[in-house]
């Protein structure tokens, strides 16, 4: 049996505890109103769709050139929330579905809110993250490195970023409303494993004893109350990476955080138990998605199927953008004028944890990969990482998301501590490619070292087991490869000192002092320091290791508490926000860094790249705490006008003769009963999706029929069972299909469904046509 609410719109767990979590929702609403009196911030949620091109771009994370976007599992969102002082300072947090935060982006987004607020929104208060998800778009980072596989940079990815983010946090700014916010943490055991445990191992057994598990285990969830409505959203960070969802993928998706914020706002935000729960119970108990909407009283499979026979497919015909945005599904639950449920699944110190939490195997053996290098017979290619739901990645990646899922709504309903206190905020730049850092001597006292320009080690390129590299590099690789080096040498070969300062590290690439056609990789960073209350915000550009995160956590509260103010004491939450503002890789500890695996060989600078965080953010923590300023920093660059494409423009599109975009090529059997569970395909001929990306509409639709002739939206882009496949007969055809395959969740309710799809052709002049379509009705009995 399928483990998930049926309330998220594909799956369903037990009647008993679905009833149980609905009733606590029910209790938990009630003491929220209890509560509403007390309110002490402005609070404000957004969400906006960022969803890139589903055609022909490369997927940003696994750096695999083959792994090209070729359709939508589910829609991409940027989700914020702003808490605010009635007369006081304010912070800003954007939750991105994309695999990291980018520099560009960040200053782009701040120069849109600078032309619309002013001086309200900044570089200082504001904070961009990503979930690190590695089934998006990319092509929307500045950096070099971070491009090469995406032919260059895409503008099309880094403008729906851009604009989704500004529109994101303008929603958050217009819903501000006196509110509270809660606070509360967990443990959820069964969500990530470190899949660099010989690195981890390294770390001293004093420091290891204090922890029970290799990777962190505690979620922490912020719950926004509005005073006149109640919850209104809630956000999270716990710790996995966001590759549920293979290397080989090409379908756009959240993965499982991405999964998961989805249905957690499906959960509350289409079941309004406040007013009638015990009518959106179905007969077994579970709560059904589509039934406030449509009556579920056909039950006569003779009569259906008639009335089905009466539906044949259309022929494709002229369309609009907006009615693609007016038949989304959630567009009929929202309350004009209530704010949508926004929820978010943040990511914190992930670098070395793996939702693929059965293991690492060989594929050609099915035994456990080498434990020191994940390498099957001296090969890394052959060791991968296994999901739960192995081998479908889309079963894990729901299984990971709704492990999450769960967790979330469990510290949701039994939250109780109210944060208190002030709205405050600090932030600069540090450029990390020449910065002195004091450490400890061995023996006592300290010494002054300097981290060092990026560069990024053999190891690096061999992969993880979540998404394994190629060729005969290997993790834990200190001495490199006479064969690479001269290939390294080719772009540039670093000297002794950088040599050295990287030591134990056998560079790769110095992507630091790689200058050609513009920077390879970042030296100027961001690190901020977001408070609300007794909660800390570490927004870090980079992916922390469980025990660098830990030691990070650890010196910034340290330096909180211990201030002798009293303004914080046992109650203060510290949680890192990882890949934010913008992008450096990771940050492995100095012992992790000596055996340079994959994580060690992505730390830039260094071997005291870790240290220098800590102290830089000791610094901020200080004066955040004594309501000191801090000096800016040296400003990163803005390289938007130096940024390359390579990707091919869309020249047109085409259909063979007699054919209309949005025919259906195969239809359904004529006839058809389908049974919960089934999967429905059909064809179209369609147009390439870079034509217009549907920004808050859908390609594809599942529509029910109410009464004789009015069909209702109830599945499209945004659920988890529907699923848009476009390609193309070859590379340089003009002709394109999209298959929409729908498989029938538990909740679906009785009844005639047919198929749509929208979609938008180019002509040979460059003129855009939106066109729509649908398959013949069928029976689901």
């Amino acid at each position: 049996m399928m483990e998930l609410l049926a309330s998220t719109g594909c799956y369903f767990q037990s009647p008993f505890r679905t009833i149980w979590l609905w009733i606590s929702l029910v209790l938990v609403l009630q003491y929220s109103k209890t509560a509403l009196s007390d309110s002490n911030y402005l609070v404000g949620l957004g969400s906006y769709d960022i969803t890139g091109p589903a055609a022909d771009v490369n997927m940003m994370g696994y750096a695999n050139t083959e792994q090209i976007a070729a359709g939508i599992h589910f829609r991409l969102r940027a989700r914020s929330f702003i808490v605010a002082e009635p007369q006081g300072k304010r912070v800003v947090f954007v939750n991105l579905d994309a695999c990291m935060a980018s520099q560009l982006v960040t200053i782009k987004v701040l120069e849109r809110l600078k032309a619309r607020y002013g001086e309200l929104y900044t570089e200082q208060n504001v904070a961009i993250s990503g979930i690190h998800t590695h089934a998006g778009p990319g092509g929307y980072l500045q950096y070099v490195v971070y491009i090469v596989t995406s032919l260059g940079f895409v503008h099309q990815s880094f403008d729906v970023l851009v604009d989704g983010i500004e529109k994101s946090i303008k929603q958050a700014h217009e819903n501000l409303r006196p509110g509270s916010i809660f606070v509360n943490k967990g443990e959820l055991l069964d969500a990530g494993v470190n899949r660099s445990p010989s690195a981890y191992l390294n770390n001293p057994s004093s420091e290891r004893s204090k922890y029970k598990y290799d990777v962190d285990k505690e979620m922490t969830l912020l719950k926004f109350v509005d005073d006149q409505w109640g919850p209104v959203g809630s956000f999270n960070w716990f710790a996995t990476h966001g590759t549920s969802m293979s290397r080989t993928n090409s379908l756009i998706s959240g993965d499982n955080k991405g999964a998961a914020a989805r249905f957690m706002e499906d959960w509350l935000e289409q079941n309004d138990i406040k007013s009638s729960y015990i009518d959106d119970l179905g007969n077994d108990g579970i709560p059904r998605r589509v039934s406030s909407i449509i009556s579920d009283d056909r039950d006569n499979r003779h009569e259906l199927l008639e009335l089905a026979a009466s539906f044949q497919s259309s022929p494709g015909r002229p369309s609009t953008r907006t009615l693609s945005i007016a038949r989304r599904v959630r567009n009929a639950f929202r309350q004009a004028d209530k704010p949508g449920f926004v929820s978010a699944f943040c990511q914190t110190n992930c670098g070395d944890v793996s939702p693929n939490v059965l293991g690492a195997f060989c594929i050609d053996t099915g035994l456990p990969c080498d434990f020191n290098h994940s390498t099957c017979g001296g090969k890394n290619e052959l060791c991968y990482g296994h999901g739960p739901g192995y081998p479908d990645e889309f079963e894990s990646t729901r299984i990971i998301g709704e492990r999450q899922f769960r967790k979330a709504v469990d510290l949701f309903n039994t939250t109780s501590e109210q944060l208190k206190g002030k709205v405050d905020f600090r932030h600069t730049y540090i450029d990390f490619s020449q910065l002195e850092v004091t450490i400890p001597k061995e023996g006592g006292g300290s010494e002054v070292i300097k981290t060092c320009p990026a560069a990024m080690g053999f190891a690096f390129a061999a992969g993880t087991t979540d998404g394994p590299g190629a060729f005969d590099f290997k993790q834990g690789d200190n001495k490199g490869n006479p064969f690479w080096r001269l290939v390294r040498n080719l772009l540039k070969t670093p000297d002794k000192k950088q040599v050295d300062c990287q030591h134990p590290k056998p560079i790769l690439l110095d992507t630091g002092e790689m200058k050609q056609p513009y920077d390879w990789a970042p030296s100027i960073l961001p690190i901020q320091i977001l408070r609300i209350g007794q909660l800390v915000i570490l927004s870090v550009p980079g992916e922390f290791t469980t025990m660098s995160g830990r030691r990070l956590r650890d010196a910034v509260k340290t330096v909180l508490t211990s201030s002798g103010n009293g303004e914080f004491g046992s109650n203060i939450h510290v949680v890192i926000a990882g890949l934010t503002n913008t992008y450096s890789q990771y940050i492995t500890t100095f012992e992790e860094y000596k055996i340079q695996r994959y994580e060690g060989a992505s730390t830039l600078y260094g071997p005291h790249t870790l240290s220098a965080y800590i102290q830089e953010f000791q610094k901020l923590a200080t004066a955040l705490i004594k309501g000191q300023p801090v000096e800016p920093g040296p400003q990163p660059p803005d390289l938007l006008n130096k940024q390359i494409s390579l990707l091919t423009p869309v020249v047109m599109d085409s259909t063979p003769p007699g054919i209309n975009f949005g025919d259906v090529s195969s239809d359904v059997p004529a006839n058809s009963t389908f049974k919960r569970g089934d999967t429905v395909t059909v064809v179209f001929w369609s147009a390439c999706p870079r034509n217009d990306l549907m920004t808050e509409g859908t390609f594809s639709l599942v529509e029910i029929l109410q009464g004789k002739d009015t069909w209702i939206p109830t599945y499209d882009d945004d659920d988890f069972c529907l699923r848009f496949k476009w390609s193309r007969p070859s590379k340089l055809s003009s002709r394109s299909q999209a298959t929409i395959e729908w498989t029938i969740p538990p909740s679906a309710s009785p009844g005639v469904y047919r198929v749509r799809h929208f979609g938008a052709a180019k002509g040979l002049f460059g003129s855009i046509r939106h066109f729509t379509g649908s398959s013949s009705a069928f029976v689901v009995a």
